[in-house]
């Protein structure tokens, strides 16, 4: 980014661009010096004091975060402005600002991202990007090492960032949907102390209270330490309740000038009680929906529902400076959850409302095992310079069910009836503990890789980017008993990526990509006619054109996208199944804007065409989940008059889904506006935030795609407040 200089004189010169350079200079400059001296040949030389610089970061307030770093697994870690492929960043400051409590708000401003989450229950982690469903088993991850998303809404609170690459990420990470990935970058260790508490309100009547630490400490602060933690407890906005005990901690230690050693972990137990229903229409009689209900309170759960949730992630690595231009690093990282649920789905009969009560007591639980050794350097042949990562790592997944309890005896378990429009009455209960459910290890995955990438800068505006990752994948699923009943095994799968980078300008940046994705066979669950079959893996193919830049005063990008993957769905035999392609193609386009002195604006859209073909069923249908149009905006204003007050009004309009492959139900567009408002001021000298967050402000009635054939109450509004204070 071009600096913009300023000079007042020659004792003052500000740099006011990123990074923020102050240097000011006490006292007369030379000049000035010799013009008092010849004004009064007696007046004594005037001292010259030292000058005086203060180093810091200028605030991004652009949608865009083009300069944040972005973990791209076997490419490294580089700025958004210099990865060819789209992505997003929500920072720390958003994520508090907006008070979000569930993934779908994280990502409110991106139009390529449709919510399908909820804030608690199975759909916690749910989302579709580019009109893709993202993979609850690969497309998550924290600081690039995996994690099993599942029923798990992480402490969003406890992290710097969350970034999002959109896309197929095959090359980058191995097994994850072509949709994209999402990585939470947790808050590390500061140089300067950092020392805040916050406590925060949520209606109805939710308390939350947290508090952030960190520094260093030792010999030139040789050790770092941040730990988080966070208590919240209380009833929720459609009268569920909800206890949450979360902490995290990260520490460092600089053992020598080269060598480095870092620890990050979380821990978090989540009870959430009379969860709201999951809704599906896959007995739904015509083409209609009921009209939508509001999920502002507990008509729709019955007796009994809950989901509790254990998750914990640990990870540890080295990293050894070979020379300035060379870094080894070597990392091992676990991470696990477990699941005790009562679960209630509504079988949707007729438009009219009316429905089947189902309930299922069962539990689950995962683990993921990472350990992953990575090289990365510069060299230059001649004129050409080369930016090389190479590694290998090795991935472990193991996945534990039960054979669980279910109403009546049997799948679906239904026990009784209800209407969208009545309290619902039917009660089923757990019996037990988790652990007297029987859980039994379902299926084992195993990824081994090696991986490599270069980036030729060509010259000083033309650079290309080739990388290869070699996998070999090894499957296996079992019965309860134990028995082996199903694997597959194939070495030597290749996802490659190449790019075509130019720079237009030093902060402008056009490029052509090409990347592969790799999705691990499903294991078909237990609502289908061939349930336990294991399906093959699916292999995805995404080509991509974009532009990003960066200004003084505004950002903005742009890219159009075409993906092919093969089709996944239920057949009339309610079996799931692979055949023919789906395609996704679309333009995504984002700006946003600083306006004067006070004021910002930005917004993105999405364009997408999707479509089944090559010999699938549902030929020249639109593929389900997948919206032709999203918008998002946001406007925000700093309050002249009173400063330190900044307030903002966000808005996301997400067009008609496809419900089914058939195309015979769609779930209408809606259009959801949030406002808020940050104060900064001072409380007997400390620094101290008040915010306030009204999410669905003109309280919206509308049906939210959630997977084909599932349905979500849209949520109702709700009213955040919380308080930091600095010390």
């Amino acid at each position: 980014m071009s600096a913009a200089k300023r000079n007042v004189g020659k004792g003052l010169s500000i740099l006011t661009r990123t990074p923020l350079a102050v240097v000011i200079a006490a006292g007369l400059g030379a000049g000035q010096a010799a013009w008092a001296q010849g004004a009064d040949s007696t007046a004594k030389p005037v001292t010259q004091l030292p000058s005086v610089t203060v180093t810091g970061t200028a605030v991004d307030d652009t949608l865009q975060h083009l300069q944040a770093p972005v973990d791209s697994g076997a490419l490294g870690s580089r700025s958004q402005l210099e990865t060819p492929f789209s992505s997003s960043v929500v920072t720390s400051a958003d994520i508090e600002s907006r008070q979000v409590n569930k993934l779908g708000d994280v990502f409110m401003l991106d139009a390529s991202v449709s919510d399908n989450s909820a804030a608690s229950g199975a759909w916690a982690s749910y989302l579709t990007v580019r009109g893709l469903d993202l993979d609850w088993q690969n497309s998550f991850r924290i600081d690039g090492k995996p994690f099993i998303s599942y029923v798990t809404t992480l402490p969003y609170e406890q992290f710097e960032r969350i970034d999002l690459l959109k896309g197929a990420s095959g090359f980058m990470y191995g097994f994850g949907a072509p949709g994209g990935l999402v990585n939470y970058i947790t808050k590390k260790p500061t140089n300067e102390p950092v020392r805040a508490v916050t406590l925060g309100y949520t209606s109805k009547s939710l308390w939350r209270e947290s508090v952030d630490l960190g520094g260093r400490a030792g010999n030139d602060g040789r050790f770092g330490y941040r730990l988080n933690a966070t208590h919240e407890e209380g009833t929720t906005n459609n009268d569920g309740r909800l206890k949450r005990d979360s902490i995290s901690l990260a520490l460092d230690a600089r053992l020598t000038d080269k060598l480095t050693w870092d620890f990050q972990s979380i821990y978090q137990d989540r009870k959430a009680s009379d969860t709201e229903p999951t809704i599906t229409t896959s007995e739904l009689v015509g083409q209609n929906l009921p009209s939508p209900v509001r999920n502002d309170n507990g008509r729709l759960v019955g007796n009994g529902t809950y989901s509790d949730n254990a998750f914990r992630f640990y990870s540890t690595g080295l990293k050894y400076e070979i020379s300035p231009e060379w870094t080894l690093s070597t990392s091992y990282s676990q991470s696990s959850t477990k699941t005790r649920r009562n679960e209630e789905v509504l079988y949707l009969q007729d438009d009219l409302g009316n429905y089947d009560d189902a309930r299922s007591d069962y539990g689950e639980a995962y683990q993921f095992n990472l350990w992953q050794a990575m090289v990365q350097g510069r060299f230059q042949t001649g004129s050409i310079k080369h930016d090389v990562v190479i590694g290998t790592s090795w991935q472990e997944q193991k996945n534990d069910y039960s054979l669980g309890n279910y109403a009546n005896g049997g799948y679906p378990g239904k026990l009784g009836t209800g209407s969208l429009w009545t309290q619902n009455t039917n009660s089923f209960y757990s019996v037990g503990t988790i652990n007297s459910l029987g859980l039994y290890r379902g299926a084992e995955i195993t990824q081994k890789a090696i991986f490599a990438s270069d980036t030729v800068q060509l010259t000083d505006r033309w650079s290309v980017l080739g990388g290869l990752r070699y996998t070999n994948y090894d499957q296996k699923a079992f019965t309860a008993a134990g028995a082996e009943y199903s694997s597959y095994k194939k070495n030597g799968v290749v996802t490659p990526t190449v790019a075509l980078m130019y720079k237009l300008a030093p902060q402008t940046m056009a490029y052509v990509s090409y990347v592969e994705s790799l999705e691990q066979g499903t294991s078909v669950g237990i609502g289908y006619a061939n349930y336990g079959a294991q399906l093959n893996p699916l292999k995805s193919r995404q080509y991509e054109v974009g532009v990003k830049t960066e200004n003084e005063r505004w950002a903005a990008t742009a890219a159009l996208f075409r993906i092919e993957r093969k089709a996944e769905y239920a057949n009339a035999a309610n079996e799931l199944v692979q055949d023919g392609l789906s395609t996704y193609q679309g333009a995504e386009l984002g700006a946003s804007a600083r306006l004067g002195s006070n004021w910002n604006v930005g917004g993105s859209v999405m364009l997408l065409d999707s479509e089944y073909k090559r010999g699938a069923a549902n030929i020249g249908n639109r593929v389900a989940g997948a919206p032709k149009f999203v918008a998002a905006a946001r406007i925000s204003y700093r309050v002249p008059q009173l400063p330190g007050l900044k307030i903002s009004a966000n808005a996301k309009y997400t067009g008609s889904t496809m419900l089914r492959p058939t195309n015979d139900i769609k779930v209408g567009g809606y259009t959801i506006v949030d406002i808020g408002a940050t104060y900064d001021t001072q409380i007997s000298g400390y620094d101290t935030t008040f915010r306030l967050a009204v999410n669905n402000v003109a309280e919206k009635k509308y049906w939210m795609y959630q997977y084909a054939d599932y349905i979500k109450a849209g949520d109702a509004r709700s009213i955040s407040l919380n308080a930091t204070m600095h010390f």
